[in-house]
């Protein structure tokens, strides 16, 4: 098994800005081996789910806005700038660029964290379609989607790091 820090090191960025979920996730003992995408998902989705509502509600606010201020500026982690230019988020129009401004400010301002989505596979087209729907869920709906997304996420990026069991 590796070592703590090396597990914290190696997959506590899975979860955006967040490698407390790596760090209990491992101290909880619920890591086993072999290291496999779908074993340390469950390990870290479990600890991302037993976690308070108020650290559930960081994590989401560590992600990025979609096309936003942080992408401008170059300042997204590796994942997320790979996932947004995948989806095409990095060559938008002056007019698609002002939609998902003027989305991701609605929704913070709704709902107190940015828009999550798992962009891997998506266009910006689809991408928008589901920003406009969801702005209108209530708040627990919200929150639930945007845990399920952020799970999703966490298990594209292990999907890309580690094998899955033969």
């Amino acid at each position: 098994m590796l070592p703590r820090e090396d597990f914290v090191s190696r997959f506590g960025g899975v979860f955006e800005h967040s490698p407390f979920i790596a760090e209990r996730a491992y101290d909880a003992g619920s890591v086993k081996e072999p290291l496999t995408a779908s074993t340390v998902h469950a390990a870290l989705a479990a600890a991302f789910r037993a976690a308070s509502l108020e650290e559930r509600l960081g994590v989401l606010r560590a992600h990025p806005d979609l096309a936003g201020r942080l992408a401008i500026a170059g300042k997204l982690t590796a994942d997320s700038r790979k996932e947004q230019a995948g989806a095409g988020l990095d060559r938008l129009s002056p007019a698609e660029h002002a939609r998902f401004t003027e989305l991701n400010s609605a929704y913070v301002e709704k709902f107190g964290f940015p828009f999550i989505i798992a962009v891997t596979g998506l266009g910006k087209d689809d991408i928008l379609s589901a920003f406009e729907k969801r702005i209108g869920n209530g708040r627990d709906e919200e929150l639930a989607t945007a845990a399920a997304q952020v799970e999703r996420i966490a298990l594209l990026r292990l999907t890309s790091m580690l094998p899955e069991a033969e």
